[in-house]
């Protein structure tokens, strides 16, 4: 698939990017960009190891920028996910697509972006911006869940929350570093160390750096309501666990003088005069009872139960 970058991306042959005058957008398979990488002469010997690409990067070259994104993989939402290799100069840029990704991110930009002053660089800003464009509904939608929780758990369905509270936290971790390797991205691009890019242009790069920073702000404010989340799963377990240690106290505490009842007229001394009295029996079993009774009151009025 390759492109001109013109008041939009305008389909074209391969044997027309050297020759156009304006720069390109080339979305090449691994095995496309090892027949005909020489075609763009960038000077580089890059080979798109893409089972390997793990990160969003950017790497300076002597006459050339390259790198790779990287999507994450996230359990609350339909993104998109994957990850390619780029390889760029001030010609144009070339994405070195297995999976197809990088091929619909252009394809939603063909659909949707008209430019009144085209340039390499309000592309490759339009093209980044499709990859975070619908984070923040995602994480408005995952506060929303985030709130839901926490009325469950203090309705007290707190045992089926840590599972799904873990999940989106990891979800979470993972966006941070996501963002923070697209700050880094941007931050490179910014530097145009190159000269790749016109000056005046590089307000795109500062434009999306701030864009990924507002988002990696929202994903840690997400982090801490987790942090805090957690915190309130564990002091409800500590309070039910505290209410069973209170009512083990009250059962040990009213049973011990009964305990003490039944070791005493367990001794049958010979001279026990309870032993043969008629009512004896009668008057042990009451007096366990107000003693139980008393304990109770007692217990209920310091508000121990």
């Amino acid at each position: 698939m390759y492109y001109l970058i013109k008041e939009t991306l305008r389909p074209c042959k391969a044997e027309e990017i050297s020759s156009a005058g304006v720069p390109y957008v080339a979305v090449l398979t691994p095995e496309e960009w090892r027949r005909d990488k020489e075609r763009f002469a960038m000077g580089i010997d890059m080979e798109a190891d893409l089972p390997a690409v793990a990160q969003t990067r950017a790497v300076v070259n002597y006459d050339s920028l390259t790198g790779s994104i990287a999507i994450p993989r996230l359990g609350y939402t339909a993104h998109m996910t994957g990850s390619f290799a780029f390889a760029l100069d001030e010609k144009g840029v070339v994405f070195i697509d297995e999976g197809g990704l990088a091929a619909n991110i252009v394809r939603e930009v063909v659909q949707s972006k008209r430019w009144r002053m085209p340039s390499l660089e309000r592309f490759l800003y339009d093209f980044l911006e499709q990859i975070i464009a619908p984070d923040l509904s995602c994480l408005e939608g995952l506060e929303q869940t985030l709130e839901k929780m926490e009325d469950e758990i203090l309705n007290g369905d707190e045992e089926s929350m840590l599972p799904r509270l873990n999940a989106i936290r990891g979800d979470l971790l993972d966006l941070n570093l996501h963002y923070g390797q697209l700050l880094d991205l941007g931050l490179e691009l910014e530097e145009n160390e190159n000269d790749f890019f016109a000056e005046e242009n590089l307000r795109y790069f500062r434009l999306l750096t701030a864009r990924a920073e507002r988002l990696r702000d929202v994903v840690n404010n997400l982090r801490e309501y987790t942090v805090q989340l957690r915190d309130l799963i564990q002091s409800r377990n500590d309070m039910k666990q505290n209410r069973i240690m209170t009512l083990l106290t009250v059962i040990t505490t009213i049973f011990t003088p009964l305990t003490l009842l039944t070791g005493w007229y367990g001794m049958n001394f010979r001279y026990m005069p309870e032993l043969d009295t008629r009512w004896g029996y009668p008057a042990v079993i009451a007096v366990s009872l107000m003693i139980a009774a008393g304990c109770l009151f007692y217990f209920k009025k310091k508000k121990w139960l």
